[in-house]
């Protein structure tokens, strides 16, 4: 029989791992709300644009919500300069260039591309930060790219060259949010996650809305009622919750489970694209995304036990950077 401690616990961690799953599946029900805003006419600058305009006052609920509950250190202007730039990598020219490749791409490769991005924070670490990589996630990176190019067969043989621009702008886009993860190490301790998401999706609503109405001022007004509920759902549903959901997971949890309990993104995304937008489901394509979710369990399972080291340090502090990882 458990203890009340023990059950308490027990429960705890089963809830944890609930919400960081039910979080990762929502976030990747971004990508199927942007497909479907597209057949209803809508570009990629006015979706980013209604996106962040809609979750900013839902963000500065969250911020408020937790002023009240602790009180928080001051923000100096340099602090500010940096989170205005981090909003811009992570939550603007990340989502703005995936946003433009979904327009070539099945949902199932964006979602599976983007899951790639903890491995591209690893090979930045290496090149540029020299960072070491042990054996076991050489191997994982190299059996990770392996099933995207799996993946890829697919799209490319039925799009052509479309699923190559595609697929680098996807890519690109996980490489603005790789950068914007190394860059928020530091800050995310110093100021905590929820000061950096509002701060940095701010700056994103910011940059949105002025992309928007240099590409049209007044399209954000001139939407169809569908891509005002698409992008209600977008912000709210695919956006805040889940950002919650897994905050509040990695308290309970901590990023290393959370991170793996994440796999459930990429395959929810794929039957959802299969339901809802009729992207067929092949057996190459399961097979490449069976690949890259043993892959990134690998790389968990070697990153998240070991103890920091000077090396991880100069990384950006990967591990506390992995807690910032909100939006997609």
């Amino acid at each position: 029989m458990q203890s009340p401690s023990s059950a308490h616990h027990h429960r705890r961690y089963l809830y944890g791992i609930l919400m960081a799953g039910i979080g990762a599946m929502l976030f990747s029900g971004k990508a199927i709300l942007v497909k479907l805003a597209f057949g209803y006419g809508a570009n990629a600058e006015t979706l980013l644009a209604l996106r962040m305009l809609i979750a900013l006052p839902m963000f500065w609920s969250v911020y408020w919500w937790e002023a009240r509950r602790k009180p928080m250190s001051p923000i100096t202007w340099s602090d500010r300069g940096k989170l205005f730039f981090l909003g811009f990598l992570g939550y603007f020219l990340s989502s703005y260039i995936d946003f433009l490749g979904l327009q070539y791409i099945s949902v199932g490769l964006e979602r599976i591309v983007l899951y790639l991005t903890p491995t591209i924070v690893l090979l930045i670490s290496y090149f540029v930060l020299d960072k070491r990589i042990s054996r076991m996630q050489w191997y994982a990176l190299v059996v990770g790219y392996l099933g995207v190019f799996v993946v890829f067969i697919q799209d490319a043989s039925s799009t052509g060259l479309h699923a190559w621009l595609g697929m680098l702008l996807v890519f690109g886009s996980a490489c603005s949010y790789a950068l914007y993860m190394i860059g928020s190490g530091e800050m995310v301790k110093r100021i905590g996650s929820v000061r950096l998401v509002v701060y940095a999706s701010s700056a994103s609503a910011v940059l949105s809305l002025l992309q928007s109405s240099l590409h049209n001022p007044s399209a954000i007004f001139e939407q169809t009622p569908q891509i005002y509920w698409l992008s209600l759902l977008n912000a709210g549903l695919c956006t805040v919750i889940p950002m919650l959901l897994i905050m509040i997971a990695i308290n309970r949890i901590g990023s290393p489970l959370v991170a793996q309990a994440g796999i459930l993104g990429p395959v929810s995304t794929i039957f959802l694209g299969y339901f809802i937008l009729s992207e067929p489901i092949t057996w190459t394509q399961i097979g490449g995304m069976t690949l890259v979710i043993a892959a990134m369990w690998l790389l968990v399972r070697n990153d998240g036990p070991r103890k920091k080291s000077p090396d991880s340090q100069k990384s950006g502090d990967y591990d506390e950077a992995k807690t910032t990882q909100l939006i997609e």
